[in-house]
């Protein structure tokens, strides 16, 4: 078992708090990101898809996971299991100095998460107060202008990171 931590990081201009549209522990977000098989090293050829609402019976075993999956190369059986709590928004200052901040950590048996894919359903906040809900990422960038703070608003060059977590 190994916990992997998903951290972002992105340009964010007069924007702050950049995180899934419900907070990091939203329910109904969808992570998208492809697997490399423990075993083999076989890297999935589609993104996987995990949410927290969703679980599934881990096969001769009591637990539950919000990923299982067999690989397509060497047939072993791995499982992704999300742990809440663990993430938070990613801020001004934070994007300013380049820091990376922790969204969700994943416990990983049989398989290692890789190349997080940026969607739609993420949420920010201007400098002055003005929510923006249900921005779509997936162009790997999103402007807007902010009327009550006279401003444009712009998230840029995104990256993302799985950091194992001792």
């Amino acid at each position: 078992m190994v916990n992997y931590m998903l951290m972002i990081t992105a340009d964010l201009e007069n924007l702050t708090d950049l995180q899934p549209h419900g907070g990091c522990n939203d329910p109904d977000f969808t992570f998208m990101f492809k697997v490399k098989c423990g075993n083999c090293g076989e890297i999935s050829q589609k993104e996987t898809c995990v949410c927290l609402k969703e679980t599934f019976s881990v096969p001769r075993s009591k637990g539950s996971a919000h990923l299982f999956q067999k690989c397509k190369l060497c047939g072993r059986d791995g499982t992704v299991a999300m742990i809440e709590g663990k993430g938070q928004p990613l801020t001004y200052s934070q994007s300013q100095s380049g820091k990376y901040t922790p969204l969700m950590m994943f416990d990983c048996r049989g398989y290692e998460p890789v190349d997080f894919v940026f969607a739609n359903g993420w949420k920010a906040e201007s400098l002055e107060g003005t929510v923006f809900d249900d921005i779509d990422l997936s162009s790997g960038e999103f402007a807007e202008y902010d009327e009550k703070g006279q401003c444009p608003v712009m998230i840029s060059n995104l990256r993302s990171t799985f950091s194992v977590v001792k």
